[in-house]
């Protein structure tokens, strides 16, 4: 993994934060297709990634089994290898201390161990750096009853062209590549947001570089899952926040928006970059902020206006995450819509106005050929006035970004409808954030010292000489540093370098 890389994905300044979050205690998955047509090189070389032979298991096409490297059930993969350095291998991998790997051939995992007669596995995370090249019904709905379950996080790459299988399925994580023509674009064939978030490989080629990004977000899982069984959320994390859908959710709400990013109201992500840059750092500050509760339940008729309720709480912290239930009341005709409530106060105390970022995932249930639909709303406490919304007939995913919500309180809503009902039942994951981010300046003899919150990161300090337009804005340099003991960016400036302005650009 090239550094520059290693900065993009937020794993850096996690490093510097806290160095213990390397995978430890995590066994995962890497199945991989064979090179040749009819072979079995899909196997990873330990010494080639760094890593003891001890780590591996390797199960060939057969379902064979192996401890040693090399053996007869199959050979070593150049693609494999790499895709293996950037997810565990040692130095520059995400999760380099996970506590073994599960290296299968594809076609058995996928065909066999996932297929008609599904087996548990030791793995809780599994990297999928292929396709199939089409839509596999079939395949997708192996793979969404697998994780729910199992509560695993399956990773898998989405390469040039449509979303095929098995990043097509609903309850994984669909990985594009961030800043290269071979991503996929969405949506899927029946029309649901995929990729679910981007990462960057500097590799410019087609297929292979989607693979090693996609290693990145898989390392990412294995460390906020680390994160969340040693309770990094606060006390009962590891109860709750190890969910699959709490995971996702966090990995899709911590990603840095490209400055080309849109969505709408019915159409949850962006179409090439998901829900943005991975970055892991801030997914994780996210888990830290701790679990939020429902502060309220009401329910309505199917199709009123869902208002905020009289519940005067608001929620301890302005970043997050909750796994939650919703249930719709009564039965047949008279079953009603219900909505969760998270109350928000945003002080105007605060440099405003604030950011908010919300992500929402729910699972297809095992067997099921739809999900339930849930939507999420920012509504306006004071007036009731809808600010944002993320709905939609066919995704499990809602997906909030505002970049510009005035001091006030606010109601985040959870609704769960009527229409496509699977169960009247529902769990699903939510991870949020409000910020701001003040720029502060101080002066130190014949220097500019520049300082900003650290989180969430993704700012660049970016200087102009004058405003008259175009006003030429470049990125400020050095690179900021970082005080681990303030939480703060600081970056130094020469006066005599003329810049006048300055500003923080994200991204």
């Amino acid at each position: 993994m090239q550094a520059s890389d290693l900065d993009v994905i937020g794993l850096n300044l996690l490093r510097r934060f806290d160095a213990s979050l390397k995978g430890t205690g995590i066994a995962v998955a890497q199945p991989e297709a064979p090179n040749t047509y009819g072979g079995n090189d899909c196997q990873v070389n330990p010494s080639t990634v760094g890593q003891a032979q001890g780590l591996f298991t390797w199960i060939s096409s057969s379902g064979a089994t192996s401890t040693t490297f090399p053996n007869g059930i199959g050979s070593e993969s150049a693609h494999a290898d790499t895709v293996a350095g950037n997810f565990y291998g040692v130095p520059n991998g995400v999760a380099t201390n996970v506590s073994h790997v599960y290296n299968y051939e594809a076609n058995y995992f996928i065909n066999l161990l996932i297929g008609p007669a599904p087996a548990s596995i030791a793995a809780r995370v599994v990297n999928q750096s292929f396709t199939f090249g089409a839509t596999n019904s079939t395949v997708d709905q192996a793979l969404d009853n697998y994780a729910f379950n199992h509560n695993a996080v399956i990773v898998s790459g989405a390469p040039g062209g449509p979303i095929y299988s098995p990043a097509s399925c609903f309850n994984g994580v669909a990985v594009g590549i961030y800043n290269n023509p071979y991503t996929a674009l969405g949506p899927t064939e029946d029309g649901r947001c995929k990729p679910d978030l981007v990462a960057p490989d500097d590799a410019q080629a087609p297929g292979g570089a989607v693979s090693y990004a996609t290693a990145y977000v898989s390392g990412a899982a294995v460390l906020l899952l680390q994160a969340a069984a040693r309770n990094d959320g606060g006390a009962g994390t590891a109860g709750v926040a190890t969910n699959l859908t709490v995971l996702k959710a966090l990995l899709l709400n911590g990603a840095v928006k490209p400055a080309d990013w849109t969505n709408g109201p019915g159409r949850p992500m962006d179409a090439r970059h998901g829900a943005g840059v991975l970055n892991v750092y801030n997914s994780w500050k996210q888990l830290k902020g701790g679990r939020q509760s429902r502060l309220q339940v009401t329910t309505n008729a199917p199709g009123a206006a869902h208002v905020p309720g009289t519940n005067i709480i608001n929620e301890p912290s302005l970043t997050g995450w909750d796994y939650g239930s919703i249930t719709n009341s009564g039965s047949g005709s008279a079953m009603k819509e219900v909505v969760n409530h998270y109350y928000f106060n945003l002080s105007a105390s605060n440099a405003g106005p604030f950011t908010l970022t919300a992500t929402m995932v729910w699972n297809r249930q095992a067997g099921q050929l739809r999900v339930n639909n849930l939507n999420l709303f920012l509504v306006n406490a004071a007036n009731s006035n809808i600010v944002a919304v993320s709905t939609g007939a066919v995704d499990n995913v809602r997906h909030l970004f505002v970049p510009a919500v005035a001091a006030g309180r606010y109601d985040l809503q959870v609704q769960k409808t009527t229409n496509s009902l699977v169960s009247a039942v529902e769990n699903y994951g939510l991870a949020f954030e409000f910020f701001t981010q003040p720029l502060g300046m101080a002066t130190a003899g014949t220097n500019l010292i520049f300082s900003w919150p650290a989180y969430p990161a993704g700012f660049t300090l970016m200087g102009a000489l004058d405003l008259a337009p175009p006003a030429g804005w470049s990125a400020v340099v050095p690179s900021p540093m970082v005080d681990t003991n303030t939480g703060l960016n600081l970056s130094t400036v020469p006066v005599g370098e003329g810049v006048r302005f300055f500003r923080l650009q994200r991204p």
